[in-house]
């Protein structure tokens, strides 16, 4: 017998689990509900580790859920920031053609982002981006204006507040050990004893595949986590970058390149890369996991990928050990910067869901099964659009768990 029991247990409180809690207990009131937090306490990892853009959906695909939700989730999460006195800024953008041969692609973002509804965007002269960005490099430039900033830590400690005033438990410091299904109910083992759960919603982020394999689904996709690597401008040279810049990026990839984010609390960062890491929580170079390690190497989707862009990994490492050759890439959207204006600073982990043919999964992917639905790849925009995700897992949730509001 499960110690404890509830109607829905939600694992993760990255923002994704705690925005889909949230509106799991607005539109179930009357259901137990409860989210497991393996850490001490919300948005340890992706959610906590990105850097604070809002989004305006302009890199996605047209028609493609990830483009439809980010649009949906910029304007949503501008107004929830407000409405909860959460800092925001909408700073503006300007994607940067460093080369001629960048041009068609930036007028290629510039019609896929009309295509995705995305108002006021303009490609611009050379005096319109310096009015903009003074220092900017380049050749050619678009502005997205309505892109923003904000605090997600404190989106996720806003979400997770409301989850409990609703009538919801926030679980942290429980790390899920064990699932398995029983008549009726699946108990799920935990750090801290069992629980019993009707239905169960899988949004583990870097573990989400591991968290279906344990509950005997057979995955799609495997994660691989990738590390980008920050600087940030020293104080005195903040001046050089007044909103964000960003580069034309490759399509293929689901990075964005080397750019200029200035930071809603202060500061601005330089970064990030994308380079393998052997950790699935491994913010430092040296951090190394045997499992995680072996889990990705093991992966015959992970050796196809390698294939494939080999080229492309090896320049990102070579930029992680190599600070002059990062400084160049940044120097191709603002030439003055120099690399005593760059200080060491944070890092992040992506969780990247790769297909067995080692393709990278572009689109958001979930997958309902009988009274689980597990969430295998929201990464970036997630942050923007945690609140049109968390509603259309709620969603899903209705119909695949046969559920009936309030």
């Amino acid at each position: 017998m499960p110690d404890q029991s509830f109607d829905i247990v939600v694992i993760g409180g990255g923002i994704v689990g705690l925005s889909t809690a949230m509106q799991l207990c607005r539109t179930f009131p009357k259901l137990r509900l409860l989210l497991v937090e393996k850490e001490d306490r919300v948005a340890r990892h992706q959610s906590g580790h990105n850097s604070g853009v809002i989004h305006s959906g302009i890199y996605y695909k047209p028609g493609s859920l990830k483009a439809k939700l980010c649009v949906e989730g910029a304007a949503a999460m501008v107004a929830f920031c407000r409405e909860h006195a959460i800092p925001v800024e909408i700073c503006g953008k300007i994607i940067v053609a460093i080369t001629a041969e960048e041009i068609p692609r930036l007028q290629g973002l510039l019609e896929r982002g009309q295509a995705n509804g995305i108002l006021g965007l303009k490609l611009l002269d050379k005096a319109q981006a310096f009015e903009l960005e003074p220092h900017c490099g380049g050749m050619a430039w678009l502005h997205v204006p309505g892109t923003g900033i904000t605090d997600y830590v404190a989106v996720c400690q806003k979400y997770a507040e409301l989850i409990t005033t609703q009538g919801g438990t926030v679980s942290t410091g429980t790390e899920v050990t064990g699932i398995a299904r029983g008549n009726g109910e699946t108990v799920i083992e935990t750090n801290r004893g069992s629980l019993g759960t009707k239905y169960l919603i899988n949004c583990a982020g870097l573990h989400s595949d591991r968290v279906s394999r344990m509950a005997g689904e057979k995955t799609e996709v495997t994660i691989v986590p990738f590390r980008g690597e920050y600087y940030d401008l020293v104080p005195e040279r903040e001046h050089l970058v007044r909103g964000l810049l960003y580069p034309v990026p490759d399509l293929r990839f689901p990075f964005l390149g080397v750019h200029f984010t200035r930071r809603i609390r202060g500061g601005v960062d330089a970064g990030p890369n994308a380079v393998l890491a052997f950790k699935r929580e491994g913010y430092r170079r040296t951090d190394f996991s045997l499992q995680d390690a072996a889990t990705t190497f093991a992966y015959s989707g992970f050796w196809h990928m390698a294939a494939k862009y080999w080229r492309s990994g090896a320049g990102e490492f070579y930029r992680s050990f190599h600070k002059p050759a990062f400084v160049r890439a940044l120097q191709t959207l603002v030439p003055d910067v120099r690399s005593a204006d760059l200080v060491a600073d944070g890092a992040g982990v992506r969780a990247t869901a790769v297909s067995r043919d080692g393709s990278l999964v572009d689109d958001f992917q979930f997958m309902c099964s009988q009274n689980m639905l597990h969430v295998w790849n929201v990464v970036s925009p997630a942050a923007t659009a945690s609140l049109p995700i968390g509603r259309e897992i709620v969603r899903m949730a209705q119909r695949g768990f046969g559920l009936e509001s309030k």
